[in-house]
């Protein structure tokens, strides 16, 4: 494909995104279906908690490794072979005829979303560039935290709809016919790009995939299992393993070849602090959407449907605010501009503990709308901006390395917040619903303020590729994918 085409071209983003859009939908979906799981297959605490935590486990540990191979085998087949995989594991989670099929399916969920995430963000450097490729970013970003925000309404509606008698088997089943689409569209619509890269080292990949899952694993399972002892014992375990692989790859390097965690491209200040940035919006990013459901459904008591409901007071703001990054970056620049909106991710934050206050656990939903939507728009541009401003900052050979490299800090960000944000709300659980929800803002402020000063060391002016396209042509872009 030429990327010097001046026609936008839609039907790669829109295979790119539909694949986005499930592997991030899946990680949040789900959580609404939990006690229909619990009551259809009897399953226990134990069985629910590994439900979240297999998905979450095989994706973060996995990412690095599909990322490198994807490079060399192929972008296109890595895509395609993951969708595929995606679609299979999600027929065989909704006709699970007991638990354990069920969660052996959703760890193989897992893998084929490692192999979809880091492509997807390679693919769009290969397809668009310039401001092309700024503007299917920003859909990018648009279509990733929709698909979080809106899990909870989406799962609500299939649950409530129940299509056939599905009931909570809707929420695996309805990947199939949309992956099913992605995967006829994607030989005809994305390039077959390869890479001359080395093979995985064995060792090294070993010594990854050991450190992150000895990382993720215990910050998934702590919380629900009071941190026992196995918990510290794995995360310092993780510690010892991210030096051996760090020596692995020192040693390679010397031997005149690419470690699969390349740190050359962080050396580039946008990306470095891009990437610091974006670690640090997502420890508060799954935190947020997580302790919000828990304050609306056990305590003000709405369902499933009606508190996703409320969800839309953050996705719609969101969009608006991934559809305006370019405008705001390109005013502002990237440095106060990506500043700006993570402090006004926590002015909402702030104006939702102040709204908490004031009505606790009763009084209309409407009293949250102001600082869920100040909230959305600043999510919104801050995080278009952050993954905007990385990409657009590396070389194509570097593409894979760093969007595998982004993907992986998401999910161990996304973990390690849930971890954080469930030792403060749990622990303050014994003093009421609206304490425990209370002391979680102010941790989620803290977040924000923590990207705020990442954006610091980001560059300001002249603005990079990334925020040089108008606002009008990343709406029309994000229209596109959806």
């Amino acid at each position: 494909m030429n990327k010097t085409d001046t026609s936008f071209r839609r039907g790669p983003l829109a295979v790119l995104l539909t694949g986005v859009f499930l592997i991030v939908l899946d990680f949040f979906v789900v959580n609404v279906a939990l006690p229909s799981v619990q009551r259809d297959l009897d399953a226990d605490a134990t069985a629910l908690q590994w439900l979240v935590a297999g998905y979450a486990l095989t994706f973060g540990g996995l990412l690095l490794v599909s990322s490198r191979i994807a490079d060399r085998w192929g972008r296109r087949r890595m895509f395609v072979l993951g969708t595929g995989l995606f679609v299979l594991s999600s027929a065989v989670c909704g006709f699970a005829p007991d638990v354990h099929t069920l969660l052996v399916a959703r760890l193989v969920q897992g893998a084929a979303a490692a192999m979809v995430g880091p492509t997807v963000l390679s693919l769009i450097g290969d397809v668009y560039a310039g401001p092309q490729r700024v503007r299917a970013l920003g859909a990018y970003a648009t279509v990733m935290g929709v698909a979080a925000a809106s899990g909870q309404l989406i799962g609500g509606l299939l649950i409530h709809l129940d299509i056939a008698g599905s009931g909570w088997r809707s929420i695996f089943l309805v990947n199939v016919p949309i992956g099913i689409a992605a995967l006829l569209a994607a030989p005809r619509l994305l390039p077959d790009t390869r890479l001359a890269t080395p093979r995985p080292d064995a060792l090294e990949t070993v010594l990854v995939v050991g450190t992150l899952t000895a990382l993720v694993l215990p910050l998934v399972q702590g919380q629900g299992q009071s941190w026992p002892a196995w918990t510290w014992v794995t995360l310092g375990g993780s510690a010892v393993l991210a030096g051996l692989a760090a020596w692995r790859g020192i040693t390679l390097r010397r031997r005149g070849i690419a470690p699969l965690v390349d740190g050359t491209p962080m050396r580039s200040r946008p990306v470095g602090a891009g990437q610091l940035g974006q670690f640090l919006l997502f420890t508060g990013m799954a935190a947020y959407f997580l302790v919000l459901a828990l304050y609306l459904q056990e305590g003000r008591g709405l369902g499933p449907l009606a508190s996703g409901t409320v969800f839309t007071a953050v996705a719609l703001p969101y969009m608006a605010g991934t559809r305006n990054a370019a405008r705001v970056l390109g005013r502002f620049g990237v440095r106060t501009g990506i500043t700006l909106a993570a402090l006004t991710f926590g002015a909402g934050h702030a104006l939702l503990l102040a709204a908490v206050a004031e009505i606790g656990t009763g009084g209309s939903v409407l009293w949250l709308v102001p600082g869920l939507a100040l909230g959305g728009v600043g999510m919104g541009v801050t995080l278009s901006g952050l993954v905007g401003t990385v990409m657009a900052s590396v070389q194509p050979q570097h593409a894979g390395s760093v969007s595998g490299t982004s993907s992986t800090l998401q999910q161990v960000a996304n973990a390690l917040g849930v971890a954080l944000v469930g030792i403060i709300f749990f622990g303050r659980l014994d003093h009421g619903m609206v304490d425990a929800f209370e002391a979680s803002l102010v941790y989620l402020v803290a977040t924000t303020v923590a990207v705020a000063v990442a954006a610091a060391f980001l560059p300001g002016r002249p603005k990079p590729a990334a925020v040089q396209a108008q606002e009008p042509a990343v709406a029309t872009s994000s229209s596109a994918a959806a």
